[in-house]
């Protein structure tokens, strides 16, 4: 027998889910719970005959082979069911740590359980009446607010209106939804108004109200139901004294505040967000003395039942460095400055023992005193935990002094993570550090396509399996938070990426390069999969998070294992700082640690840190490039720093400085790119002599913008060479003298092919004058051995017509003979083959020639002429 079962106290949500999961399990039971809110049972008085359900004392005595558990994960253990009973969850609230690995589980996104039945039930067709529709409606409406509360999701909504086209009422889901106060219950509603005190724990609103009305009958649900939309608190506890105790009603709208927790310690009992509980006195305490020992005792267990909203956890860096005591003050001083960190965690067999700062640090050399960091430090024992609170971490930093404040593993003591004042700062001026309540789960799953979505659960699901944070970053977040499309994925792994190639290689198949120095490894897919831009994407990148600093400006960047918060600081602006997590039930989480969807959502370009463009001047040009292919602004300060920095650009080798201009000149607004650099100073700063000016920007734009006529037969210059940026190179620089094409060269060191064209196309355009009067032919001669790529850049640039005519006519003109014929015309190999094979094709070229018999009597003269 296969039974569904949900959760005692059932609300709408849960009856519906009932139901659902019955419509989709044909021929499973579905079994009344024994309590149900006052609302609930009077739909079931009036309209249960419509639906399945059963009374939990009818359930047949049958072994049980399967209950399915809707929009709970608490198991009640009936008779019949036994160690092979198997257990499937249908639920929407998040997993809990509790629930048995073996059972099966599916946690749906959604503001309602009922929101996933009803998909099942629309991809199986199924016909259901007015009222199932309408319950089903009820269901979604009671815990979405009406599709009004912030959990509500695209998919409640589509849900919702799916029900109403099956003819469900918006009148009778009203009607139970809302259903008008009784005379006591407005009594007692406006007591518990009027004792509402709000208190803030943890950075949550938190609602506390409660009545002493011994004669009070009616569902305590209710009146919180209605207190809750009044007030909108983050949890709200309502107390009411009863002839049989104090009765608990507890709500919540967040998933930090699981009120079943506290409800469980009044031995009650319900789920994440709704809970209630009975609380009689054992001493024979009663009415108003039993409230206020239960209200007082509500108080204490809060702070500890309650995660704070924001925690150390989501603000700390991972894997901070720390110092010996024995350290010197020099030693200090080279990891302060390599690192940009003001002060360092002071670490003896594991333990912390101080804090030593960069002051204390500046102090003692000032003094030419190298002393050890343990005669330096501030010493103590400052530290947090990872789930600490912010105001905790507010009250420590305030009456430590400590800037940086190391956090430990309250079970083993070990550092696992350092936070500061700086990230402390961030927080409070009402910039979120993570925006890990925005979830983009949905998102990912209605606009991936299917082949893209399946690689990322794939990674998804190993990750989860081998308990690694992974995160899907950089521009696939930013052009996906933009509805652009992109398919490059980067995932940064906190820990060891080659491990997580390996787990996939084993699972999935292909194959795996690794580069153990970095940690980091390229997985190439058994598969093949084409982008919507038609480029083959065979690869993912699995990158161990990490972190850089650099020797000297415009260095590479030597590189370390870090967090996921200080690989993503090393990047270059803010909207490139965006990571979706992906393992677990932590899929979908969108982190935001700098301000990256601020900045998406208000078009800026702004760059991460202010010696940003000194460790790497290409950012400028990818500044640049950013704020013109999206259409934002680089905002003022990060112009600022640009233009102090671009002295620098000068030393960047010639082969990364080449590879930004590549990039952009393989963009749709290479030409606005180009404008933009010259106009920020930027082109001059790469080399004096780089030209721009209006005339060129028409020019090259018309030409970049439009595709290349399929008639001129253009190829790559050479291998791995695209034909974008090298058109776009031909037409920036052939009409420059040659020494300045030279010193460009020196500058650039374009690929040789393309400098071979660019001497080409310059010296075809200082000959153009005296072609003016050139026969065909003579032009055949000239053109002959240029690339066609070159040609069409100078006929951009000139119009001369003889190029268009040469390309797309003469090129293809050839006589009918050929070696073989003037063989058996017994003319001995050699020069004068070339001489008369021209000569009849320029024939051909110049009209002279114009059928197969006026080729053979040229031919047969130039013989004659070859005797004389």
């Amino acid at each position: 027998m296969h039974i569904i079962l949900t959760h005692e106290q059932a609300d709408f949500d849960a009856l519906a889910a009932l139901f659902g999961a019955a419509c989709v399990f044909s021929g499973a039971e579905p079994v009344l719970p024994r309590k149900m809110n006052r609302n609930v049972r009077s739909f079931i008085t009036l309209y249960g005959g419509d639906f399945p359900f059963v009374d939990p004392r009818d359930i047949p005595q049958l072994p049980i082979e399967k209950v399915t558990l809707v929009d709970t994960q608490s198991l009640i253990t009936l008779k019949g069911m036994n160690s092979r009973t198997k257990i499937q969850v249908i639920d929407h609230h998040p997993l809990r740590k509790d629930t048995p690995q073996k059972w099966d589980i599916v946690v749906s996104t959604t503001g309602a359980t009922t929101t996933y039945l009803v998909e099942l039930l629309q991809d199986e067709n199924e016909p259901i009446s007015a009222i199932q529709a309408t319950l089903l409606l009820l269901g979604i409406y009671e815990d979405t607010g009406s599709l009004a509360y912030a959990a509500t999701t695209p998919r409640d909504i589509k849900a919702a209106a799916w029900l109403l086209e099956q003819g469900a009422s918006l009148k009778i889901a009203a009607e139970f939804l809302n259903p008008p106060l009784t005379a006591d219950q407005r009594e007692s509603f406006d007591r518990l108004v009027s004792s509402a005190e709000p208190m803030d724990i943890h950075g949550h609103r938190i609602i506390i109200a409660s009545d002493e009305k011994l004669d009070v009958n009616e569902e305590v649900s209710t009146l919180a139901h209605k207190l809750r939309d009044l007030f909108e608190p983050d949890a709200l506890f309502v107390l009411v004294s009863t002839h049989e105790g104090v009765r608990l009603v507890a709500r919540s709208t967040t998933d930090d505040i699981d009120v079943s927790v506290v409800a469980s310690k009044f031995n009650g009992g319900g789920h994440g967000r709704a809970a209630a509980a009975l609380i009689r006195s054992d001493d024979g305490t009663k009415g108003l003395e039993l409230l206020k020992m239960t209200r007082e005792r509500l108080l204490a267990l809060l702070p500890e039942s309650i995660r704070p909203s924001i925690t150390v956890n989501q603000l700390m860096s991972r894997r901070p460095r720390v110092l010996d005591p024995e350290t010197s003050a020099e030693d200090a001083a080279k990891l302060m400055q390599r690192y940009g960190y003001e002060g360092f965690p002071v670490v003896k067999n594991g333990k912390v023992i101080g804090l030593l700062t960069r002051r204390a640090v500046d102090r003692a050399l000032s003094h030419k005193l190298n002393l050890p960091a343990a005669s330096l430090m501030d010493a103590g024992e400052v530290c947090v935990n990872p789930q600490d609170s912010l105001q905790h971490l507010q009250v420590l930093m305030t009456n430590s002094g400590w800037g940086q404040v190391p956090v430990v593993d309250p079970l083993n003591k070990k550092i696992v993570g350092i936070v500061t004042r700086t990230d402390l700062i961030k927080t409070l001026s009402a910039k979120p550090v993570t925006s890990s309540r925005r979830n983009l789960a949905t998102k990912l799953d209605k606009e991936l396509r299917p082949e893209h979505l399946q690689i990322i659960k794939a990674v998804s699901e190993e990750a989860r399996t081998n308990h690694l944070p992974v995160y899907i970053v950089g521009g696939f977040v930013r052009d996906f938070l933009l509805d652009s499309s992109t398919y490059d994925f980067d995932i940064v792994v906190e820990g060891d990426a080659i491990v997580l190639g390996k787990a996939l290689v084993a699972k999935h198949g292909g194959k795996l390069t690794t580069h153990s120095r970095f940690g980091t490894a390229k997985w190439y897919f058994a598969k093949q999969i084409i982008s919507k831009n038609g480029k083959m994407k065979q690869i993912v990148d699995l990158i161990s998070a990490r972190q850089e600093y650099y020797e000297h400006p415009s260095a590479l960047p030597t590189v370390e294992r870090g967090s996921i918060k200080l690989d993503l600081h090393r990047r270059d602006f803010t909207i490139n700082t965006l990571a979706i997590r992906l393992d677990g039930h932590h899929f979908g989480e969108l982190h935001d640690y700098f301000g990256g969807l601020s900045d998406l959502d208000h078009k800026i370009v702004r760059v991460l840190h202010s010696l940003s463009f000194v460790d790497d001047p290409t950012r400028m040009l990818r500044a640049v490039r950013y704020e013109q292919r999206y259409g934002f602004t680089i905002e003022p300060r990060s112009l600022q720093l640009m233009d102090e920095a671009k002295l620098l650009l000068p030393r960047l080798s010639s082969e990364r400085l080449r590879h930004e201009l590549d990039l952009i000149l393989e963009e749709s607004r290479s030409t606005a790119m180009l404008s933009r650099l010259d106009e920020l100073g930027l082109l001059r700063a790469i080399l004096v002599d780089l030209p721009w000016d209006r005339s060129l920007h028409q020019v090259m734009a018309a030409a970049m913008e439009a595709p290349i006529p399929e008639e001129w037969g253009i190829k790559p210059l050479s291998t791995g060479t695209p034909v974008a940026h090298s058109l776009g190179y031909l037409i920036w620089f052939s009409s420059l003298p040659v020494t300045v094409i030279d010193k460009i060269q020196s500058r650039l060191k374009l690929p040789i092919a393309l400098y071979k064209a660019l001497l080409l196309s310059k010296t075809l355009i200082s000959d153009l004058p005296r072609m003016n009067k050139a026969k065909a032919s003579d032009w055949v001669i000239r053109l002959e051995d240029i690339p066609a790529l070159a040609l069409y850049a100078v006929f951009i640039l000139t119009k001369e017509p003889a190029l268009k005519k040469y390309s797309l006519q003469w090129k293809n003109i050839h006589p009918i003979t050929d070696g073989n014929v003037l063989r058996k015309k017994g003319l001995v190999p050699g020069p004068s083959y070339h001489r008369i094979l021209e000569q009849l094709r320029a024939a051909w070229v110049d009209g002279k020639v114009k059928s197969k018999e006026q080729e053979a009597a040229l031919l047969e003269k130039l013989i004659r002429e070859l005797d004389d």
